[in-house]
């Protein structure tokens, strides 16, 4: 057996369903590995993302766990005979193993949401204004750096499933670059917003009592509920949140966001007058 010497944020979410499974149906990783005829530290080395599994051994697993969602069983076989080389690969050694794991979350997404309190999301920026967010980084980047992180985030512009982003006022008019950079990413906005797939509302300022978009995230769809994912950016880099737990308070959090946002009419409004300003 080879061990990964990195496993991608895909596989290390299939060995964590994987453990989970098993920890619900009361087993030990021995227990289990008794039940497959293999040694304890193969089942170790599955559950740690160090070593892929075969659509057989997950179906038996599944089995020994007396697991009866077959549409979860099914979800888990897909991520792990899936042999995709996606285009972020290229990125590999260039760029943090965080961006690359975002973008294959975003490839195999079913529906992408985003909260936006001081920046236009990624995925909605024009180049000059990804080039202003990156410059602003500490410690700065080298102009090599600084040119491959704006062509990944291009390409990750590439998506085609449902995108709903809810920004605040603040981030639309922060002027991360220049005047001319930030007239350009709001008309850029408006552009958008006309797509069939994605949708853009926009908090207020003038909402009172609202203190519930302090909290930017990006919550990606998988291909169950609870194959969905959130992400949340930190100064040491993304972290990738899974638990059913957090999960439904981060749908919670993004239903309450999206409830209080204008329409996304008003949104187009709003977005055209403050466009209008510069």
């Amino acid at each position: 057996m080879v061990k990964r010497r990195e496993p991608t944020a895909r596989q290390a979410r299939l060995a964590t369903e994987l453990r989970r499974l098993r920890e619900a149906a009361g087993l030990n990783s021995r227990q289990a590995a008794a039940l497959l005829g293999v040694a304890a530290a193969q089942i170790t080395h599955i559950e740690s993302a160090l070593a892929g599994v075969s659509e057989q051994r997950v179906r038996r697993l599944a089995s020994h766990y007396a697991c009866t969602d077959s549409e979860l069983i099914d979800a888990l076989v897909a991520m792990a005979t899936d042999r995709t080389c996606g285009w972020w690969e290229e990125y590999r050694g260039l760029l943090p193993t965080s961006f690359l794991d975002l973008s294959e979350l975003e490839h195999h997404a079913r529906f992408l949401r985003h909260v936006a309190i001081l920046y236009v999301p990624g995925l909605l920026q024009t180049e000059d204004y990804s080039r202003a967010v990156f410059s602003s980084r500490l410690p700065e980047l080298t102009s090599e750096e600084l040119e491959v992180r704006i062509q990944h985030r291009k390409a990750r512009q590439g998506f085609s499933v449902p995108y709903e982003a809810v920004v605040h006022e603040a981030a639309l008019r922060i002027r991360v670059g220049d005047r001319a950079t930030s007239r350009a990413q709001l008309n850029r906005l408006l552009e958008l917003s006309e797509a069939d797939r994605i949708t853009v509302r926009v908090i207020p300022f003038d909402l009172d009592g609202f203190a519930s978009a302090s909290s930017t995230m990006t919550y990606v769809g998988g291909p169950l509920p609870k194959l969905d994912t959130v992400v949340r950016d930190a100064l040491h880099g993304s972290a990738f949140i899974d638990s059913e737990a957090q999960l439904n308070t981060y749908r919670t959090s993004f239903r309450t966001v999206e409830a209080a946002s204008l329409n996304p009419g008003q949104s187009r409004d709003l977005i055209h007058s403050l466009a209008k300003e510069l």
